[in-house]
């Protein structure tokens, strides 16, 4: 039977931590080890993590270095024939990997890539609600990508199991990436597979209680990062397919990323209107939803971006003391 390393980075997660180890634990196929890095939280996250040590749960400690370099450490003292990455604030239903297993019997290829469905939530996972996108399928590596650029839809982090083979043939997580270095990852994942494989009854639960940052979205450590996430990404789908149709999917994915630029890196922007030009496209000037239009034509783009991330915000608050309220009238 093959071992499964489950990989934890975490920071300043103690709120969900324990939550999200016991999602580990729980796991139903048994061949497997749990690894958690602490990647120098200034909560009590290393605390909590530290109550689950034991021959199955391995944690380490490290100076803050960013999410992928906490992946990184990881994987380095992984044992396992597949990789399992989880965030330390969302939970694998019990039958995840057992069920991505179970199919992996069907295939004779290391370079099949197993994903699975996942659903957003804020406090019960029981509550949480599916959104299927067009990766919810089998598809070739190409298909993938080119849906994930057209349409603007992605995987969770979670969803994915991926092979010893894999992971070493897409290689290390990017660690100049603090934005998007999932979606790079993953992309490039994806790219090194033979085929990619849909476990619609393996499920996995996104937490979507975090509160988003006013400056994340105009940072210029964020905005370098998303960049040069896109840059990669474009190159390893056209070194798959170089065609109208990549090309046109590039442009499209450009496209979809270019309110993370406007308006305060024109730097940026203009090498992303040149490369999408480079690919044959053109691309439209940067949109606001039109009910932050008079706060965007009274106080500028970044007074409106701002306050579109202050209603988001708003409505997860919102979901959450919903969900409290529900729990405190059914007495759980």
């Amino acid at each position: 039977m093959s071992l499964v390393s489950i990989l934890i980075p975490a920071y300043n997660a103690e709120r969900w931590i324990a939550e999200t180890i016991n999602s580990a634990l729980n796991q139903t196929w048994n061949e497997k080890e749990i690894i958690i890095v602490d990647d120098g939280s200034k909560d009590a996250t290393l605390q909590v993590a530290k109550r689950f040590e034991s021959g199955l749960v391995k944690v380490i400690a490290q100076e803050n270095s960013g999410a992928s370099a906490a992946r990184n450490k990881a994987l380095e003292f992984a044992q396992g024939d597949y990789i399992q990455w989880l965030d330390a604030d969302d939970l694998l239903a019990p039958e995840k990997i057992r069920l991505q297993m179970a199919q992996r019997e069907a295939e004779s290829s290391e370079r099949v890539l197993y994903s699975s469905a996942w659903a957003p939530f804020y406090i019960r996972p029981e509550w949480a609600k599916f959104y299927p996108n067009s990766l919810w399928s089998d598809l070739q590596p190409v298909d993938w990508l080119v849906k994930k650029f057209d349409q603007g839809v992605w995987m969770n982090t979670a969803s994915w199991l991926v092979s010893r083979r894999l992971t070493e043939l897409a290689g290390p997580w990017d660690e100049r990436l603090s934005l998007d270095d999932d979606g790079e990852y993953f992309s490039r994942v994806v790219a090194a597979s033979d085929h990619v494989k849909f476990t619609e009854n393996s499920v996995v639960y996104y937490r979507q209680s975090n509160i988003g940052s006013l400056s994340r979205s105009v940072s210029e450590k964020a905005c370098n990062s998303m960049y040069l996430s896109l840059c990669l990404c474009i190159g390893y789908l056209r070194r798959l397919e170089d065609s109208d149709r990549t090309k046109a999917a590039c442009v499209s994915f450009l496209q979809g990323r270019l309110n993370y630029f406007y308006p305060e890196r024109e730097d940026l922007l203009r090498q992303i209107y040149a490369l999408a030009r480079d690919l044959g496209g053109d691309l439209e000037p940067s949109r606001l939803n039109w009910k932050y239009l008079p706060i965007k034509a009274l106080f500028g783009w970044k007074a409106a971006k701002q306050m579109s991330v202050i209603e988001s915000n708003m409505k997860i608050r919102a979901h959450v003391q919903y969900e409290k309220l529900l729990m405190a009238s059914s007495g759980k």
